[in-house]
């Protein structure tokens, strides 16, 4: 080592470990304080933990959460295959939604479908050309749960569209051209050449969706929706304990955000370490289609 590079390092060495002990001195002082003020009523914190409403609140949760994502990556793949068409209406159509969606608050849409009625109070589903017709009470079908799963899943599948849409960009053209001369549909080539090599970009990103969603569920208490955090609300509303009920509700989210970040780093670390393999895996797939039209 290069005699003059050691007092820089021993400078450092000495730096960081003054910045550790400030961390830990301040992390202390915070912890301390926190459980010592008797003003956060831990002992209610407990009680209402696992309190029957607080966990059906939070199945509500998941439950959102999961119809949310499932819907809305299914329908981001369609708006993802559209922007990425050479049909320019189908094109723009899809980048009108995307636009729309995103620029727009998520919870402007969640009270805006709640009150789909004021617009349109009865939907007729008929028949064309015959006398077959019904009327359905919009505000019948339109309750808060399902206003809750259409707002957020529509507005879940505008940001899903541009996390795919980006995976496929990241797909090397010359892949996309040799499956192109081969003679490939394009179902095929989606299925054999883009979507392998598109995986490592879109999965981490969905995962930091699924607990952005998951987190983002707090908003449709709005509606009325007896979430997570509505439980916790309806409670707090009865008993004046805010602050406890709070830290309740809040504890679950952290709790739920760290289960949902290890499986989420797993599929990242695999994802990473398959990425260097899937060009050849592409390849593979191209070749075997070569051997298929030779024979």
């Amino acid at each position: 080592m290069d005699p003059a590079l050691k007092p820089r390092l021993r400078r450092r060495s000495v730096f960081e470990y003054a910045a550790w002990a400030l961390c830990t001195l301040l992390a202390v002082g915070i912890l301390t304080s926190v459980s010592t003020n008797p003003n956060f009523r831990w002992d209610v914190v407990a009680r209402y933990f696992t309190h029957e409403s607080i966990l059906r609140g939070l199945m509500l949760t998941i439950v959102l959460t999961v119809v949310s994502m499932v819907v809305g990556t299914l329908l981001g793949l369609v708006l993802a295959i559209m922007r990425s068409s050479s049909i320019k209406p189908v094109a723009a159509t899809a980048g009108v939604y995307i636009t729309f969606f995103r620029g727009t608050p998520v919870l402007v849409q969640l009270i805006f479908w709640f009150n789909i009625a004021a617009l349109y109070p009865n939907m007729s589903i008929g028949i064309p050309f015959t006398d077959v017709n019904t009327a359905i009470d919009v505000n019948a079908i339109i309750t808060p749960i399902a206003a809750a799963i259409i707002g957020l899943t529509l507005n879940e599948a505008a940001y899903m569209a541009e996390i795919i849409r980006g995976g496929f960009s990241s797909v090397g053209k010359g892949q996309i051209e040799a499956a192109d001369s081969l003679g490939m549909s394009g179902a095929t080539k989606m299925r054999k050449v883009i979507i392998p090599q598109a995986m490592p970009s879109i999965i981490p990103a969905t995962g930091n969706q699924v607990i952005g969603m998951f987190k983002g569920t707090s908003l449709v208490s709005v509606l009325g929706v007896a979430e997570l955090l509505q439980s916790a609300q309806l409670i707090y509303a009865r008993t004046y304990e805010t602050i406890p009920l709070l830290i309740v509700a809040s504890l679950w989210y952290l709790l739920m955000t760290l289960l949902l970040s290890y499986p989420q780093s797993k599929l990242e670390q695999r994802y990473a370490h398959a990425s260097s393999r899937i060009p050849r895996k592409a390849k593979t797939a191209v070749l075997t289609d070569t051997e298929g039209v030779a024979r």
